[in-house]
């Protein structure tokens, strides 16, 4: 059996999680207050090119993960395309997240699509192998969960650490953070630091020893043992129904608590969000532990899909009451963060049972495009739909009424819970149990054991 991982490897290897979260909290909050309410670009138009952007991870997605499942160099499988998406993420960010540092005042929605486009293939090539090679670190159900829950805290570190941009900005500039600056201030967080954690993850952190599969898994065949790996469909089903609702929410949420609620501070608000997330995770892997990871998720959901139900319910001026609502919600955000990619590495050993390949590259792959295929059409349904019904996203006083509020509401607290509450059955029936898994694994040890010494005795012959 594999010796247990050192801590400084499962930690140093979690810290590219802090970019990660960088990259996708603007993304889903700030940009689109930026494109529409100070650029001029159509509320309905930044949703569907956001969507048109995301539907471009359907090609490279399995792509590179495919390619990354095959590819043997020096320096491993993973790491050379992490390190060829590197330039591609930093250019991608700086033209989408300061266009007015390269003297573009006035943009429209194909500049907003070809930016979007080329900074998520800078992310594919970086995170689809990267979150490959987590799930490659150990075949250990638990060990397993300690890795993601290390990348998750890196995560929400770095979350914590985006929503205290907008937080500290007023002490800098005049009046509340807008949009404009504080994408600024997150461009460049992400533009250091992405390619500095991902250095020093590819020189200090080994990628797991190649073993020799008994078989080398076309892509068409190893699609349609994707299909039928009941687990994987199981999990790919959640991950959509549950993404697109907190998309759905993500993408209405500056809207709602500045222009419906009344939040000023919102910068902070996210800080207290993301902190509660970050101490509620040590407790989301007990009760994985104690229940299983799919019955802890149940359990995340459920208080989740509450706690946003309530929101409906809520009036303007009730910030007090909403700030402890959202910081409840973010204790349950841990757990929506790593508990479905926790078990996502435990499906690839259904695979490898089943194919006799070893392809974490490709289940990631497709579990990454279920992802961004869910935040797509999550983000650009959901601020198409205030669009139809009159919503303005300027912030300004006085330019929305009753009817249009009361869609943002519903749409930001009613429709992601009838997500979470659809996904819930699903969830708490999952059939990989920890027991399952070991079973599995201890059938992939004795098949990889005898290819080990057939391939001994080869050499002796040799």
């Amino acid at each position: 059996m594999t010796a247990p991982l050192s801590r400084s490897s499962i930690y140093i290897h979690g810290s590219i999680g802090l970019p990660i979260a960088m990259f996708g909290y603007p993304v889903a909050i700030w940009l689109p207050p930026f494109y529409a309410g100070e650029l001029g670009v159509s509320l309905a138009a930044v949703g569907t090119m956001i969507m048109l952007a995301r539907l471009t991870d359907v090609v490279t997605d399995p792509m590179i993960g495919y390619l990354s499942d095959h590819a043997h160099t020096r320096i491993g499988r993973r790491k050379p395309f992490m390190l060829l998406g590197l330039p591609i993420l930093v250019v991608g960010v700086l033209f989408l997240f300061m266009p007015h540092l390269f003297g573009f005042t006035a943009v429209g929605s194909l500049y907003l699509l070809a930016w979007l486009g080329i900074m998520f293939i800078g992310s594919t090539l970086i995170y689809i192998p990267y979150f490959a090679w987590g799930a490659e670190m150990s075949p250990d159900y638990h060990e397993r969960s300690r890795i993601t829950a290390s990348r998750e805290f890196y995560v929400l570190v770095g979350l914590m650490l985006a929503a205290l941009i907008p937080a500290v900005l007023p002490l800098f500039i005049e009046g509340p953070a807008r949009p404009k600056p504080v994408l600024e201030a997150m461009g460049w967080a992400i533009v250091l630091l992405t390619p500095l954690l991902v250095l020093l993850v590819c020189w200090r952190v080994a990628e797991p020893e190649h073993v020799k599969v008994a078989r080398r898994v076309p892509l068409i065949e190893g699609l349609r043992h994707v299909g039928r790996n009941g687990p994987m469909v199981r999990v790919l089903a959640i991950v959509l129904i549950v993404t697109g609702g907190e998309a759905f929410r993500n993408a209405l949420s500056l809207f709602f608590m500045r222009d419906y609620i009344g939040v000023t501070g919102v910068g902070m608000l996210y800080l207290y969000y993301f902190g509660a997330g970050l101490l509620a995770i040590p407790g989301w892997l007990w009760l994985g532990r104690r229940m299983g990871k799919h019955k802890a998720f149940a359990v995340c959901m459920t208080a989740a899909a509450s706690l946003s139900t309530l929101a409906f319910f809520l009036v303007p001026g009730q910030t007090q009451i909403f700030t402890a609502m959202f910081i409840a919600k973010g204790l349950c955000f841990g757990g929506l963060q790593f508990l479905p990619l926790a078990m996502l590495a435990d499906v690839v050993d259904v695979d490898t049972a089943r194919s006799k390949g070893k392809r974490a590259g490709t289940f990631f792959a497709i579990s990454g495009m279920t992802t961004k295929l869910a935040t797509a059409f999550g983000t650009g349904i959901s601020l198409n739909v205030v669009a139809f019904f009159g919503f303005n996203p300027t912030g300004a006083a006085g330019v929305n009424g009753p009817a249009e509020f009361w869609w943002l509401t519903f749409s930001y607290a009613v429709i992601p819970s009838i997500f979470f509450l659809a996904a819930l059955w699903l969830t708490w029936t999952y059939p990989l149990t920890a027991a399952r898994q070991l079973r599995l694994r201890g059938l992939i040890e004795r098949r990889n054991l005898r290819l080990a010494q057939e391939a001994a005795i080869n050499r002796s012959a040799d």
